[in-house]
């Protein structure tokens, strides 16, 4: 018989291989004669002069390498930016491996090679863009007046106060030469195709990988507004403040907005997102026997809260089978945040489960299951964590304090010294994170 956590492992595996990045790129393009098919759009290859496949994104080299197996030589050039070991074997289109989430100088050197290539571009080229999560942080090519050094520790900052992604980005598209709208308005005037693997919440165009080929509905004086909700205005640095101060004073240029007509030519196609890998999750639990509740996949907020609500519904079906019956699996997709106070190490995926372990204490047939789609949880090794109602009591025999591993921000070393670490190894793919609670 399965053991239980292996079954929530076959949930998560089969919840990856629904928005596989190779498949999801041959799902919606195809090529016919001359004719390529993007979605519901057709173009005529005989039309084009050249091919230009560019992109960021820790699933953007397994995309690059899904495009190649469609179109193969007629793919003129092409340089895609992946995070270090999220590699794919591609022919044509050069793989630059960077730094994620603090960006670096080969992301930096990545984004140049880009803008170049896409600068060049003509009315009769076709500039293929391929964006999935981590984009934002691998398309690190800031405006002149701020450095490399700047935007690394800004992103510190910010990461460590426990901003969303979207307040995020907001700062990040104010600070770059390429995101938010500014890689189309670079291309111009060929014709911009964007492929994008959403990691964000509700799939918003512009906020996934800073939406380099979409119109940026905010401002210069929104991203300010991130800094001081957050009281960084003093702490930034000085060429991220005078560059917002002066944006917001009108004294720079904003990104393009809706209706510009720099996106006149320009196709954004959505190929994958959390709620592919939920419904293909609900799918493989009632597989295993499981009644399936896929709750939501816009989840948000800090993990430790998150992680009670989940625990909270798991107990309601443990002791009143409702709002389904046991044996259940209830699913839920979205991307939490940590504050963090304390001196430990961890990711959001990690922290929601020892919050979770620890609400669930003595609760031994139920299994919570968090865990980031791309392998990676915050800057550590391990994809998340599976904790059960006993989690608490082995780790206490082994002499650890849960609480005060929660209390320093210190999931990742909880979980290692209990030998439990959910490891997975760069799945080449990115759609948020993804929780289940099993009850038995």
């Amino acid at each position: 018989m399965m053991a239980r956590r292996d079954k929530a492992l076959a949930i998560l595996y089969a919840a990856l291989a629904a928005v596989d990045p190779i498949e999801a790129v041959k799902r919606f393009v195809s090529l016919e004669d001359s004719s390529l098919r993007v979605g519901p759009r057709n173009y005529d290859l005989r039309r084009c002069q050249r091919i230009i496949v560019v992109g960021a994104g820790k699933a953007s080299a397994a995309m690059a390498q899904g495009l190649e197996e469609v179109l193969g030589n007629h793919i003129t050039a092409g340089l895609v930016n992946v995070k270090y070991g999220h590699s794919a074997p591609t022919r044509i289109v050069a793989v630059q491996e960077a730094g994620h989430p603090i960006p670096d100088e080969n992301g930096l050197l990545g984004a140049q090679r880009i803008r170049q290539m896409v600068d060049g571009a003509g009315a009769d080229d076709l500039v293929l863009c391929l964006l999935s999560g981590g984009g934002s942080a691998l398309l690190a090519l800031p405006a002149p007046e701020v450095t490399l050094e700047d935007k690394q520790g800004l992103t510190e900052l910010l990461l460590r106060c426990g901003a969303t992604i979207n307040e995020i980005n907001t700062v990040r598209k104010h600070l770059s030469c390429l995101k938010g709208g500014n890689l189309a308005r670079l291309a111009g005037p060929a014709q911009v195709i964007s492929l994008v693997l959403s990691d964000v919440v509700g799939n918003p165009l512009d906020v996934i990988a800073s939406g380099p080929t979409v119109p940026d509905p905010s401002t210069f004086g929104d991203a300010w507004q991130v800094l001081e909700r957050y009281g960084l205005t003093g702490t930034a640095p000085a060429s991220v403040v005078k560059r917002l101060s002066r944006g917001r004073q009108g004294l720079i240029p904003d990104t393009p907005k809706p209706g510009d007509p720099v996106f006149a030519r320009v196709q954004n196609l959505i190929i994958g997102s959390s709620e592919t890998a939920a419904a293909a999750a609900e799918k493989k639990a009632r597989e295993l026997g499981f009644n399936t509740l896929l709750l939501s996949t816009y989840v948000e907020g800090e993990a430790r809260e998150v992680a009670r609500v989940l625990a909270g519904l798991a107990k309601e079906v443990y002791f009143h089978h409702r709002p389904v019956a046991r044996p259940a699996c209830l699913i839920a997709g979205g991307e939490t945040t940590v504050t963090v106070k304390g001196d430990g190490l961890g990711g959001r995926n990690q922290e929601l489960a020892l919050a979770a372990a620890i609400a669930l204490e003595g609760l031994v047939d139920v299994t919570l299951l968090s865990a980031a789609t791309d392998g990676s949880d915050g800057p550590t090794d391990a994809a998340g964590a599976i904790v059960d109602g006993s989690t608490v009591e082995r780790a206490r025999a082994r002499g650890l304090n849960p609480a005060d591993h929660l209390a320093r921000n210190d999931s990742y070393r909880f979980f290692q010294a209990l030998e439990e670490q959910l490891v997975t190894g760069p799945t080449r793919t990115n759609v948020n994170d993804l929780y289940f609670a099993l009850i038995f």
